[in-house]
Formats: structure tokens, sequence, C-alpha cells
């Protein structure tokens, strides 16, 4: 008897090398109605969704629960789970690895242990084609999308290599989250549902994509947004992230407005600070009066270094000065220094190189 491919309502399309989807993403609901057609009772569906989001099973023919004859016919169904290519600690317990997915490409994925929590930052794509200038992923160009299950299973092998339950997810590694909207929406969906993960503990990162942030905010989550702004003006923003040339600051910022109208959720804006290209007193000016009116927070993020630009770190008290400049005019703002730095794995400096 063989296996019925699984159907997905959000891929469904599957390439004529691989006749049945990973299982992997796949709901209660899903799991059930497939075990079914296979012939199996009802429950097993529940049983089966245990064992991939709890046990974090890797090949169905390993599901003790399930007869001996069933697992030999279904042992060729792909769960949809990664191997791990490269791991690497850093002195403060950040684990960036690098993992090798079915057809051979490798994507980045960070942990991200504190005392109280343990986040994950997640891939969305294999390199990323934005291309900004200070950032090392979009050096290596674009290779494509990540599908709904090599997403989440960035975030359940972090969870098995911890021994730990993963309480936060940031949509902040390799890739612009909403050039792949149709997999990360499912992820989403699936790290809350069937993983356990509250919505509001997701964090979904964007450059800024033309007419994106509008449709997401349709769906109505309660995930934050984060907006790398990374500058205070268009021409600026121009020079350090290429795609601007297309969308101007004014058209995202208002799209971020309407953002947070219709889903009463306060809105993240990134902002890497450059020494002497972004950090002026000036420019914290010129992005206080963009952010007024509309419910906001601005995290600035001292810039990690990475060998193809020259990009510096700015000053302690350059630092100061800037947030001292938003607070004067009201705006929310805090600093956070990345974590991972000396294993390349801090915000920025994402690629899928390994040390020799």
């Amino acid at each position: 008897m063989s296996a019925t491919p699984l159907a997905s309502p959000v891929n469904s399309l599957v390439s004529e090398k691989t006749t049945l989807p990973p299982l992997l993403g796949a709901s209660v609901a899903e799991l059930t109605a497939w075990v079914q057609q296979q012939g199996q009772p009802a429950y097993r569906g529940k049983q089966l969704h245990e064992w991939i989001y709890q046990k974090g099973v890797r090949s169905l023919f390993d599901i003790s629960v399930f007869s001996k004859q069933w697992r030999a016919t279904v042992a060729d169904v792909p769960v949809g789970r990664s191997t791990i290519h490269y791991r690497s600690v850093a002195p403060d317990g950040t684990v960036k690895y690098l993992l090798q997915l079915s057809d051979g490409e490798i994507v980045e994925t960070v942990g991200i242990p504190t005392e109280k929590r343990l986040t994950v930052c997640v891939s969305t794509q294999v390199g990323c084609p934005m291309a900004c200038d200070f950032c090392a992923t979009g050096k290596g160009g674009y290779k494509r999308n990540l599908e709904r299950h090599e997403i989440v299973d960035q975030v359940l092998t972090v969870q098995e290599d911890f021994q730990q339950r993963v309480s936060h997810v940031v949509f902040m590694g390799m890739g612009e989250p909403l050039l792949n909207t149709d997999n990360v929406l499912a992820a989403v969906r699936c790290l809350n549902q069937d993983v356990g993960i509250g919505q509001r503990s997701l964090t979904l990162s964007t450059v800024g994509i033309r007419d994106r942030i509008s449709q997401l905010a349709e769906h109505h989550l309660q995930v934050t947004l984060a907006v790398s702004l990374h500058a205070p003006n268009q021409a600026l923003r121009e020079k350090l992230i290429p795609s601007a040339h297309s969308y101007h600051i004014e058209d995202l910022l208002a799209e971020c407005r309407e953002y947070v109208a219709i889903t009463g959720r306060r809105i993240s804006f990134e902002y890497i600070l450059l020494a002497g290209v972004n950090d002026l007193p000036e420019h914290a000016l010129e992005l206080s009066k963009h952010l007024r009116g509309f419910q906001n927070h601005v995290n600035l993020i001292p810039y990690n270094p990475i060998a193809e630009v020259d990009y510096k770190r700015p000053s302690g008290d350059r630092i100061q000065a800037f947030v001292t400049v938003l607070q004067q005019q009201h705006i929310a703002v805090s600093v956070r220094y990345s974590r991972g730095l000396e294993a390349d794995a801090a915000c920025g400096q994402l690629r899928t190189k390994s040390p020799r």
C-alpha cells in the first residue's frame, strides 16, 4: 500500500522529483485526514502530531506506537527535518547553526539563551535579495524561499539541542520574510498552534516591501512587527538599502501608520547605528519627526562588524547622545546589543559559511 500525499492549503504544489510533501508544518486536522487516507484510525493523527512536534521524530519508522507493518509502508514519507552541518558556541552561550536542507542548501539559525527565555532567530530564505550594504547575508546573494517546514524545523532543532522549550522566535535571520509571505504565515500558524508559542512571543522583521505590511495587517496577528529603517531620510536609506530606491520612506511610514490603525499593535523600528553615517544628533532629531503620532518603539542596534565593509560601531557617548535626543522628543527607545558577536551570529553577521 503506497502512501497518499498530504494535502496542504498553503503549499499544495509538489515538485516532480518529490511526490510527497513533508509532514512538518501540518496541523492535527491535516495529519488526521492524512492517516485516515492511509486506512488508519483517526486517533493516529493526534499521535503523529505529538511525535512530530513534541518528540521531534525524524522518521515515521521510529514512531513506536505505530505497527511495524504500517511504519514500513510509510517509512519514505518525509517528516521534513534538517541536519546540523555546523555548530558554533559564543562565550555568551549563543549558538549558531548551519542547517543542511533536503536539497543540500545551507541555512543559518541562532539560539539565544537568557536566564528566563530561549529565543530562536530563524531564516526565511536561503540568502537574501535585499543586499543591504552593512549586512553579511546580503553579500552572499539569494537562492530561494524556505518552505514552511524548513522554517519550523529551525525552532525544533534549537529546542532539541538546548533541551529547553523555545519561548520566543524572531524572524530576523537570513532573508526578507515579506518576500515569502505564504510560507512565513504558515510557519507562524504552526509555531503558535502546533509548537505552542504565543503569537505575542513572535517577532516578524521586514525591511519594507510595498503593500506587504498592509496585507499583513489584514491577518490581524498578535505578532510584533519590526521594520528595519536604519536611516532618517530617503537619500541615506537608499545608500544603505538598495530596495529603498523603489519604496520611498514616506510611503513606508504611511503603511506603518495604517498597520497600527488596523491592528492596534505597536511597531518596532530597527535602526543600526553606523559611526559617522547615521548616528548624529541631527539624524536622531530627523528620525523623531517621522515617528510622532502613532504607536512605535525604536530599537537602536550598534553595528556588528563584517569583513566586506568598513563601517564602524559608534562610541558609547555617541550612542547615548542619540538616545537622549529621541527621549527628549518623547520617542520610546532602547539599545539592543546583539548576542553571539564572537560566533558571527549577531544581527547582520549571518552567512552560510563555516570556518575552515
